[in-house]
């Protein structure tokens, strides 16, 4: 027992003895790292700025700068000889200002920076760095050619004779590009970026990027680094997922460093513009520079509608574009669109003012395999659109920027063919009928029905008023030239113009005795070989139109401020018109 007690007691002697060695050789390896980081904090310090300052070519700003090591790393360098140590690194409040331009806002700014590298590679090339850790970084890319100090380095000859040009003999005839440290890291990741190219005309705004996470991994030495990121898009709202290849970063020109890759956007709400509705869809490919990326994709938005109407049609895009990085401005070349059965090609360009919320837009439009019911259920209220039929529409398209609606800031001008067309209203396809069995000279032949019509003819739109000039009107026996306008807010119409007929005003008449009594008429109306020309007139509106004999030379206009130019209605089938302002 008093041996057993004994043992027990020389055994607890020793593990406390071998707990104060662990711990003396734990104090001692703590104290060893404090105060080689210590040391090396300093060093690190000075190559750190060092190398921001070469890379980006700017005035380095650190709010603070901490060095850390582990505490293995001081026995490792023992054991290695000098190797195995690997500091990590905590600046907070990093801030770069390009030399040339101290007016523009810092190139680079991010709340923290962290990095782990090894300590002996700092006189190797390239340096390891194993990680770096951003917090709220911030890039913004000037206009090009607005670093012109950063441009003379970038051409200067390798003989560094000087720079040629008035714009670049900025640095001494002698002076050489700087030699930049060659540091390879292994991956980036970081929480949260926004990056911002400011447009050649201050007239505009900043075009931004918002990236929710960034992840870098490096292939090489100045080669384009992996990249996958989930950036915030604002209008409309949802996560659009990119992953490709950025780099090797352009110091002299920052918007000229390569960028490519795949996105995927989904489940954006259209509605959040007041105009239209909808869930977009949308994948591709781009590639370029930051200051100029091309990019092909498709979106899709399987309901689309204008809130004005609600009709959902679904519509299909595939797109080539030009996205200019240098003042945020949209060349699309071209769009190709399906809408609902009807085939769309749009071209040109959406500006960005200075006021983000509203843009400019002009586009070349042209549908050659349309159908102009697919673009009535669009913008007509109601299930049943008032027309059906084949259509080729070609016309301009502009919205410029302002406050209002914009049905009332849009603007169209074209023209536009419908063949095989037919009304859905039954009133009004009947009137059609029974207009082609008059003309005909067949007034009581009741198997004429459904007869189609043709449409063609010059519009302009704007403000919501619709003019319609030089509109031609085919439906078997009957020719019909209008001119008049249909205000699409309130649905109220009023056309003038001529019918030619093939039959004779006697002719047109059902009952035997009012064809006789018509009969010396019909030389009055019967001219260019037409059996009659009449006036006529469409008003109403468009759920009830009418139709009557026109008295009238001109057709009237409501009233409208800054409206567009009123086109007086022909006098005749061959007459040309004529513009008001």
């Amino acid at each position: 027992m008093a041996r057993s007690g004994k043992a027990r007691r020389m055994l607890r002697r020793k593990l406390l003895w071998a707990a104060i060695a662990v711990a003396a050789v734990l104090a001692l390896l703590t104290g060893s790292a404090r105060y080689l980081a210590g040391r090396f904090k300093p060093f690190l310090r000075d190559q750190t700025v060092n190398y921001l300052e070469n890379r980006f070519d700017g005035d380095v700003e650190l709010a603070s700068f901490d060095v850390s090591m582990p505490i293995r790393d001081p026995l490792r360098m023992l054991l290695e000889k000098g190797k195995g140590a690997r500091p990590r690194v905590r600046i907070d409040g990093v801030s770069i200002r390009d030399k040339s331009r101290p007016n523009l806002p810092p190139l680079l700014m991010m709340d923290q920076l962290e990095f782990q590298l090894e300590l002996s590679t700092l006189w190797e090339k390239p340096v390891r760095v194993d990680y770096v850790k951003l917090a709220r970084l911030e890039l913004t890319i000037p206009p090009k050619g607005d670093r012109p100090r950063l441009a003379a380095l970038s051409k200067a000859a390798p003989s560094g004779s000087p720079p040629k040009g008035p714009k670049e003999v900025i640095e001494a005839p002698d002076q050489k590009p700087p030699s930049r440290p060659m540091v390879l890291i292994d991956h980036v990741d970081m929480d949260g970026m926004r990056l911002v190219i400011l447009p050649r005309n201050p007239e505009k705004e900043p075009l931004e990027f918002e990236m929710k996470t960034l992840r870098l991994e490096s292939a090489g030495v100045e080669v384009p680094m992996r990249y996958r990121t989930v950036m915030t898009n604002a209008r409309p709202p949802g996560l659009i997922q990119c992953s490709g290849t950025f780099g090797p970063f352009v110091t002299a020109e920052p918007g000229e460093s390569p960028l490519t890759g795949d996105y995927s956007f989904k489940d954006a709400n259209l509605g959040v513009f007041k105009p239209i509705d909808g869930i977009l869809v949308s994948t591709g490919h781009f590639e370029g520079r930051l200051n100029r990326i091309l990019v092909d994709g498709q979106a899709d938005v399987p309901e689309f509608r204008l809130k004005s109407a609600g009709n959902a049609v679904p519509l299909k895009t595939r797109f080539h574009a030009v996205v200019d990085g240098t003042d945020g401005d949209t060349y699309l070349e071209p769009v190709t669109a399906v809408l609902g059965r009807s085939d769309l090609e749009c071209r040109g360009g959406i500006a960005r003012n200075k006021d983000e919320s509203k843009k400019t837009i002009d586009l070349d439009v042209a549908v050659r395999n349309g159908r102009i019911d697919d673009f009535l259920r669009l913008a007509i209220k109601g299930a049943r659109p008032p027309l059906r039929g084949a259509a080729q529409m070609k016309f301009r398209m502009r919205v410029p920027p302002g406050a209002g609606k914009v049905l009332d800031r849009l603007i169209l001008d074209g023209t536009f063919m419908l063949e095989d067309a037919g009304f859905t209203s039954p009133t009004v396809q009947e009137k059609i009928d029974d207009v082609s069995r008059r003309t005909r000279g067949k007034p009581s032949a009741t198997d004429i029905q459904r007869v189609k019509s043709h449409f063609e003819g010059d519009f302009q739109l704007e403000q919501g008023l619709l003019d319609l000039s030089r509109l031609l009107f085919n439906v078997p026996g009957t020719e019909v030239l209008l001119n008049g306008w249909y205000d699409i807010p309130s649905e109220k119409m009023d056309f003038r113009g001529v019918v030619k007929t093939e039959a004779r005003v006697s002719q047109m008449v059902k009952t035997r005795w009012k064809r006789i009594l018509l009969k010396p008429v019909d030389p009055f109306f019967a001219k260019d070989g037409a059996g009659a020309v009449i006036r006529i007139s469409i008003t109403g509106t468009r759920s009830h139109p009418q139709f009557s004999r026109d008295n009238q030379k001109k057709t009237p206009r409501p009233r409208k401020p800054g409206k567009a130019p009123v086109v007086e209605a022909s006098e005749g089938l061959t007459g040309t018109t004529t513009m008001k302002k």
